[in-house]
């Protein structure tokens, strides 16, 4: 092999360093490789493009967070003329400071004897709240338009796959749109026939305690009792449909009842506030389920509804419906507006879904409450038994019409007494999208989410004197008091069917059955979507013997 010669197929081949893991590369020479420019002439140029971009994208992101941080302090600047109450410390803030049970509800209340107006909370060292308890300083913010105080996602959000866009959660044009439709729901004429169904339903759930008794005195919670009851009631209302879910609970109150506790529990728990990691639990999985039910059952009622009326015709269709309740899906159907455009199923099902959570919560929680300060309080359950008694008097049928409500005014106080010691709405949250003025002048910055506090301004001394005695008085029509209307507000929206429904039972109740408190189990109250028990409100009901 003269001359180091060697054959074409044995030339030997230069070695050459393999190039480095791409993993052990600098950022820039790895953005290099993955864009294939690693090789090119201009290499230089897209490594320094390279960096510009990201010097530029980093100098954006600090410019951000530095306006971030400024209009922060400028908020604190400006929160600075609220009081607030001593702090845990700079990082959690009022944090665990008053939670949703007996103990925070009566720390609040030491707050309120001195904070007679606004009180700022804050929830962590970042999240102010601007807690507002005195009508006089609620009036800007609720009287504000729906763009510039809209609801806070914060609070309501966890509700809407549930609800949809229905009252309690649309804003702006639609909800607008959508009140104007649904008032004639509420108006007497529509209410007037609901008076039956609010007395059998009263009558099935008597039966059932004289069953439970057996003669004598027996102890029931009052808010298992009651709920189904609301939920029967209302059931028929909405869909003109009998579950029987006082004997035998159904698919969709069951879910109704699961839907409302699964809110709740999602409140407590932080890492559920993120939607890919809750529904990925089995908290998640049972909502969505439970959803699926309710939604389910309501636009099969829906759909069902609809077909009929558009084989008969709006004319024959309310022709049929002559002497019969006319429901709410029925109102909701035949509504339109000023364009003449009807609500779409959707609309429907969601406006359908808010009123059974809300009038079955807001009511079973408020008649539940009536019934134990009348036990707690005899006199005056003696006092609301004798005013029905006489309005009873010389009839065969316990059944109370719509002229008897007025009839019973005592009553009437008592309820209202209770709902105001024991609202069934604690709060309500809006977020300020433009600056608030106070009346004293003061700003509540845009931003900011506030807190209407129902249970505040209902135990404000400044606005009820010796708030925390029951007295019924306080409502007598023979004497009234000049107050704000937003002074009371125990619902936080119109509570004409809840209060119908509230003295019927109230009245065949106390007709019926003697109720004291039952001194083994201590009530102590739970404020969650409404103002709940931690145990339960267990009364001793004892049956009177029938009237002669």
């Amino acid at each position: 092999m003269a001359g180091g010669w060697f054959p074409p197929s044995l030339t030997p081949i230069p070695c050459f360093p393999p190039p480095p893991p791409t993993d052990s590369l600098p950022i820039t020479e790895q953005l290099l490789h993955l864009l294939g420019l690693e090789k090119t002439a201009f290499r230089l140029y897209a490594v320094s493009g390279l960096l510009l971009t990201l010097l530029f994208f980093l100098f954006r992101l600090l410019l951000q967070f530095l306006r971030l941080c400024w209009g922060f302090y400028i908020t604190c600047r400006r929160l600075r003329c609220f009081p607030q109450p001593p702090r845990r410390n700079w990082l959690l803030g009022h944090l665990g400071m008053y939670l949703p049970n007996e103990r925070g509800l009566q720390d609040e209340k030491k707050v309120l004897d001195d904070m007679h107006h606004v009180i700022l909370v804050w929830l962590g060292p970042v999240l102010p709240l601007v807690v507002l308890v005195h009508p006089d300083y609620i009036k800007p913010l609720v009287g504000a338009s729906a763009a510039v105080a809209p609801k806070d996602d914060l609070f309501y959000g966890f509700l809407k796959p549930w609800l949809g866009d229905g009252l309690l959660l649309s804003r702006g044009d639609k909800w607008s749109r959508h009140r104007r439709l649904l008032t004639p729901a509420f108006h007497f004429d529509i209410l007037k026939p609901y008076m039956k169904i609010f007395n059998q339903c009263a009558d099935t759930m008597h039966a059932k305690w004289r069953g439970l008794a057996e003669g004598s005195e027996v102890s029931l919670d009052m808010f298992e009792h009651v709920s189904l009851m609301t939920l029967d009631c209302l059931q028929k209302c909405v869909f003109s449909y009998n579950s029987n879910c006082q004997e035998k609970m159904s698919d969709y109150i069951s879910a109704i009842i699961e839907l409302s506790a699964l809110v709740v529990r999602r409140q407590y728990r932080l890492h559920h506030y993120l939607d890919f990691i809750y529904y990925r639990t089995a908290d998640g999985r049972r909502f969505r389920q439970a959803c699926d039910t309710v939604h389910g059952f309501t636009t099969e009622v829906i759909q069902e509804r609809r077909r009929a009326l558009r084989q008969q015709g709006a004319e024959a269709w309310f022709k049929a419906k002559q002497g019969k309740t006319l429901d709410f899906i029925d109102v909701l159907l035949l509504a339109k507006d000023e364009d003449g455009k009807e609500l779409s199923d959707e609309d429907i099902r969601a406006e359908a879904d808010t009123f059974m959570f809300e009038g079955h919560d807001t009511t079973s929680s408020g008649l539940s409450w009536v019934l134990f300060n009348l036990a707690k309080y005899p006199e005056y359950q003696e006092k609301c038994r004798e005013e029905i008694q006489e309005v009873m008097k010389g009839r065969e049928l316990e059944e109370l019409e719509w002229d008897d409500l007025t009839q019973l005014p005592f009553t009437t106080m008592c309820i209202k007494e209770s709902l105001r010691q024991f609202p069934p709405v604690t709060l309500v949250s809006r977020r300020c999208t433009e600056d608030i003025k106070l009346p004293d002048g003061r700003i509540i910055p845009k931003g900011i989410i506030c807190l209407v506090s129902i249970y505040g301004t209902h135990y404000n001394p400044a606005v009820w004197p010796d708030s925390k005695v029951y007295n019924p008085y306080r409502f007598d029509p023979d004497n009234p008091q000049q107050r704000s209307p937003l002074a009371y507000v125990p619902f936080s929206a119109g509570p004409s069917c809840a209060m119908a429904e509230m003295r019927v039972a109230v009245a065949l109740t106390l007709l019926r059955f003697r109720l004291s408190v039952d001194r083994t189990r201590k009530v102590r109250r739970k404020p969650e979507l409404i103002l709940r028990t931690e145990n339960g409100i267990w009364l001793k009901v004892e049956p009177l013997p029938p009237r002669a």
